[in-house]
């Protein structure tokens, strides 16, 4: 299969022009004649998941490896290293960023991993309804995204609706309302001004709530009937 072949095929699926102008979703290694024997996907890359990616295979990862402008490609410095392992790997690269968060991440988590039933979607906002306690709600999701410290601003009692942005989406507080914000990577300072707003926040990280990617991304490929080995990259946080 060729590289173009299964662009159009992802473009479809969450189209690239609809990434954020600071992003860089698209083609990053290889070209589209290019010819390759298997697919993987990870939310990232990392040396010891390179090493088990076999040579001339396809990576599609949800965050871009290449972000930002490379002045040089010195093999001991992330990511330059990953980058001279994948090359001589004769590895092709793709990544679905802000694109796929859009179209399918969200909605995927949001649906099928918490199981609540979508009412409204706005850009990268999911929006349901809960109606529970704030501590069930809390434990389950916990229990759902597998999070073993969970970090909570807790500023009501009760949940009726909340919203969910997957990876780090604290800078959209204040666009929206509900009574409780799902994201990942919450500043103390966002916290402290979502309890005096009385916006309970659910910290669900950023590698948790992201996880899904290549589960998700598998889901929407099955009707192309595209075979994808599904992979993550490591978690670089630990929790002790």
């Amino acid at each position: 299969m060729k590289i173009a072949e299964i662009y159009q095929i992802l473009d479809e699926v969450a189209p690239f022009e609809a990434q954020e102008s600071w992003d860089n979703s698209g083609l990053l290694l290889g070209n589209m004649d290019d010819e390759f024997d298997k697919i993987y996907a990870s939310i990232d890359l990392d040396s010891n998941l390179i090493k088990k990616i076999e040579k001339n295979s396809l990576v599609i990862t949800h965050h871009p490896l290449i972000f930002k402008g490379l002045k040089s490609l010195n093999p001991s410095i992330y990511p330059s290293n990953l980058i001279y392992e994948i090359i001589k790997k004769d590895i092709k690269l793709i990544s679905m960023h802000t694109n796929f968060d859009k179209f399918v991440l969200n909605k995927f988590v949001a649906s099928e991993i918490l199981g609540y039933e979508i009412t409204e979607i706005r850009d990268f906002l999911v929006f349901f309804e809960v109606n529970k306690s704030f501590d069930e709600f809390a434990k389950e999701i916990k229990q759902k995204l597998k999070i073993s410290n969970l970090r909570v601003v807790k500023a009501g009692e009760f949940i009726k609706t909340a919203t969910l942005c997957t990876g780090s989406g604290a800078d959209l507080l204040g666009s929206f309302k509900s009574d409780c914000f799902l994201t990942g990577d919450i500043k103390y300072h966002s916290a402290l001004e979502s309890l005096e707003n009385k916006i309970s926040l659910i910290d669900i990280n950023h590698f948790e709530s992201e996880a899904y990617f290549g589960q998700s991304l598998a889901k929407n490929l099955q009707k192309y009937n595209l075979n994808i080995i599904i992979t993550n990259s490591i978690n670089p946080f630990l929790y002790i």
